[in-house]
């Protein structure tokens, strides 16, 4: 187990390699007590490939489920390539 506050601001990359931004919050089921979503906080090229449009101030923040990550170490590894993170349709800005 491990504290979820200490995967906060980890570097966040696509199966392909891409880099998307940092890990900046998560969803909790409060019923079951599980985490089920993390949202990330794009980086301009990310914000710009996954075709959202790039905020004069602030970062664009999508949401991606649990189940999409491979494994969290120093940095999160997705499961997903960027093209397929494009076609999630759980992955949304907010």
């Amino acid at each position: 187990m491990v504290e979820i506050a200490k995967l906060f601001w980890r570097r966040v990359v696509t199966a392909d390699g891409f880099v998307l931004g940092e890990m900046h919050s998560a969803e909790v089921d409060t019923n079951t007590w599980m985490v089920t979503h993390f949202y990330v906080s794009l980086n301009d090229e990310a914000t710009d490939a996954l075709g959202f449009e790039v905020p004069f101030l602030g970062k664009v923040t999508v949401c991606l489920p649990v189940s999409t990550i491979k494994g969290i170490k120093e940095t999160a590894v997705l499961n997903k390539t960027l093209d397929e993170l494009r076609d999630l349709r759980e992955c949304k800005a907010r």
